[in-house]
């Protein structure tokens, strides 16, 4: 049950974090999911013990969906920066 959680969410986080960094289009879904698992996975590590807020795993409410969130904006904003040489 746990796997299909991760791709429902990381499909959703992919998707809004796609859209906030306006990479929508040159993304399809399969994409979307890996970026929003691959940025709720970096965020696990690394955002949710700064703000002392559970990962994905513990359950699902706004503070772990944000945190995914902002881990998928982190790292569509690597990515950007390392094929374009710019954050947008």
């Amino acid at each position: 049950m746990g796997i299909i959680i991760w791709l429902i969410v990381g499909g959703v986080v992919g998707w809004l974090a796609s859209i906030i960094m306006r990479t929508d289009a040159q993304q399809g879904l399969l994409l979307n999911v890996v970026v929003g698992i691959v940025g709720a996975l970096l965020a696990g590590f690394i955002v949710s013990p700064m703000l002392g807020v559970g990962t994905i795993n513990e359950g699902i409410s706004i503070a772990t969906f944000v945190v995914s969130l902002i881990g998928a904006v982190i790292l569509l904003a690597i990515v950007n920066l390392f094929r374009r040489g710019s954050v947008r």
